[in-house]
């Protein structure tokens, strides 16, 4: 049997030996947590107990002392308070292999989803209405108590992330813990530990719950809300869910990160520089032989001057579909082989880089065509300073919340609720930018006023000295909503992407049709006038992107070329001389963005990318020089 126990043991650790030791679970527990998990064994009712704490009435005369006890409590929710205690008459000891306890989960979402579910599983706005202290009477889920709960999920929401799947399944997940571990209340000094498991056999996710010390009959469980957190204002403004706080007396200065910041960036990414090398020369007739991954490519570039092979070691043209790394190899090696990226041009493509960078051109609070933008990793006491001014000089504070690096509007989302915002920052690094409140918005005849965002595909054909163009043709996508600032979770108000959700509509307007239809709307503003102010919007990001040597900015490597698809929105603005303009919101930079559409409707639009990056010639090509 000892044999068999520890083959079970074995086995577990080989599947969960890693997240383990990143939660910091001792390895002095593992046998008895897997046997727990193996047999489903909820033990904790034997150990501890949920008791509620009489709230004091002002009226009664508390010594000094109880009173501050009372107010460390930042029992979340708006209900009676309640702690979770050790009742076991023998106490617990840390050092008792058993002392680990397994806590079942209410509530497992996507954020996305969650007003649905409220509305359509049975019991569960209940359930979640009594756990946060909700007064909820009645057996139909009604839109105030939904909404009650949507707000004040966020003192209880707990979070992990699939490390393997798809993007969508890579989307982080929250969930909130049962009665009991959803009682635990936050000390900076706590008793025990917890942390999120997924249990590979069950594909369940559970919380782990272990001592800190040993703890006698009647001591309180305790957790830190902001466990791992060494620095003391940041620690103030994870906590700030819980314990409110003003942090009006710091300022919302964000200037552009250090020099450092940039190094330590190169080093994660793996990226190694290109040596200098002398700009290549060839032939005016040359045949140039281009090895690709890219089915795009293979199935319309079909110019005279570029053949594919099959062979890497003699291609002219690498078009790689993933980020190349090696460019001091290439450099050294190859140097006259021209591939279709630079180095460091993830500080255009990565939206914290992005806002880093456009600094450059519009100081702290970065420049007109960038939404104010924060980043919640390094940013977030000046972020919630931000929000607290315009909270109080009663402006517009409705955020999006957005992953570094994630596209299609995945884990994205539109809040007014500052608690909401500094915990998204526990799911994965993200950036929060000021939410367009008043976007120019498209008639639709068969929806109203709905959003709209325009693509345009850039080619950076030299970073230095600096060559850019724009293709000639855009590309529009359409909410299928009419726009209010209000429903931030439905998606096809407040979002344009649509061709990757299932059963969605996808309304399509070419360019040429959307120009006469867009200055029928808006007369006094012909779209050469619009399209003028974002070439001059891409003209500085790139001087930006451009201006430093890297990793500080996009390497001058000379066999560099690239194209970019950068998505923007129009919002209404006011001049300097006070006239109402329609002002471009750079959203994000895309890397080898697709270009189905673009080859669907333009089959020359390869054979134009690769004559105007490789060959340098732009006659007869659909693209326009930005600088």
């Amino acid at each position: 049997m000892a044999g068999e126990g520890e083959e079970e043991l074995a086995a577990f650790v080989a599947l969960h030996g890693a997240a383990l030791r990143a939660s910091r679970v001792p390895t002095q527990y593992w046998e008895s947590l897997s046997r727990k998990l193996r047999g489903e064994i909820f033990d904790a009712g034997d150990y501890f107990g949920i008791m509620q704490v009489e709230e004091v009435d002002e009226e009664e005369e508390v010594d000094e002392e109880m009173e501050e006890e009372f107010k460390k409590k930042p029992n979340p929710g708006n209900g009676p308070c309640f702690k979770v205690i050790v009742t076991n008459e023998n106490g617990l000891q840390a050092s008792n292999p058993n002392s680990v306890f397994l806590i079942d989960h209410a509530w497992t979402y996507r954020a996305g989803y969650a007003r649905h579910q409220l509305r359509q599983v049975p019991g569960l706005l209940h359930r979640m209405a009594n756990l946060m202290g909700i007064p909820f009477h009645g057996e139909v889920p009604d839109e105030g108590s939904i909404e009650q709960v949507l707000q004040e999920m966020w003192k209880y929401n707990q979070t992990y992330q699939l490390s393997q799947g798809t993007a969508e399944e890579k989307v982080p997940v929250w969930y909130i813990m049962d009665e009991f571990g959803s009682r635990i209340q936050h000390s900076d000094q706590p008793s025990f530990a917890a942390a999120p498991l997924f249990y590979m056999p069950q594909q369940v996710a559970y919380t782990v719950l272990w001592p800190l010390r040993d703890l006698e009959t009647g001591d309180e469980v305790t957790r830190d809300y902001a466990y791992g957190e060494t620095d003391r204002l940041i620690r103030k403004c994870v906590l700030l869910p819980w314990v409110p706080t003003e942090m009006l007396d710091v300022s919302c200065f964000t200037p552009e990160p250090p020099d450092e910041h940039y190094q330590a960036i190169l080093a994660e990414n793996k990226e190694k520089l290109p040596v200098a090398i002398n700009p290549p020369v060839y032939a005016k007739d040359k045949v140039f032989k281009v090895f690709t991954d890219i089915q795009q490519v293979l199935n319309n570039l079909t110019h005279p001057r570029f053949v594919f092979t099959d062979n890497e070691g003699e291609a002219d043209i690498l078009y790689n579909f993933s980020h190349f790394k090696d460019y001091r190899k290439l450099s050294e090696e190859r140097p006259g082989v021209m591939v279709n990226q630079f180095p460091c041009e993830n500080l255009l493509t990565v939206k914290d880089c992005l806002a880093s960078i456009a600094r450059r051109a519009g100081g702290p609070d970065g420049p007109r065509w960038l939404p104010r933008t924060f980043n919640l990793q390094t940013e977030l006491p000046q972020f919630i300073s931000c929000f607290q001014q315009r909270d109080r000089r009663g402006e517009d504070n409705h955020w999006i919340c957005k992953p570094w690096n994630l596209a299609r509007s995945l884990d994205t989302h539109i809040t007014n609720n500052l608690n909401s915002i500094i915990r998204h920052r526990e799911s994965s690094p993200k950036v929060v930018c000021k939410y367009i409140e008043e976007p120019v918005l498209f008639e639709r005849e068969d929806v109203g006023l709905v959003k709209f965002d325009v693509r345009y595909v850039v080619l950076l054909r030299s970073a230095r000295p600096l060559q850019l163009y724009s293709y000639d043709v855009f590309w529009l996508r359409f909410s299928n909503r009419a726009f209010s600032l209000d429903d931030l979770d439905d998606y096809e108000k407040h979002f344009t992407i649509m061709n990757y959700a299932p059963g969605v509509t996808l309304k399509q307007v070419h360019c040429e049709d959307f120009i006469p239809l867009f200055e029928k709307q808006y007369p006094e503003y012909p779209w050469t006038t619009i399209q003028a102010s974002i070439f001059k919007a891409f003209a500085e990001l790139f001087e930006a992107a451009t201006s430093k040597p890297a990793p500080l900015g996009i390497c001058d490597y000379p066999s560099s070329r690239a194209i970019y698809a950068i998505d923007l929105m129009l919002k209404w603005d006011t001049s300097r001389d006070g006239k109402r303009i329609m002002q471009p919101q750079i959203l994000e930079v895309n890397f080898n963005p697709d270009c189905d559409r673009a080859c669907k409707y333009h089959p020359t639009f390869f054979n134009d990318v690769f004559s105007t990056l490789f060959l340098d010639e732009t006659d007869n090509c659909h693209v326009t020089r930005i600088v």
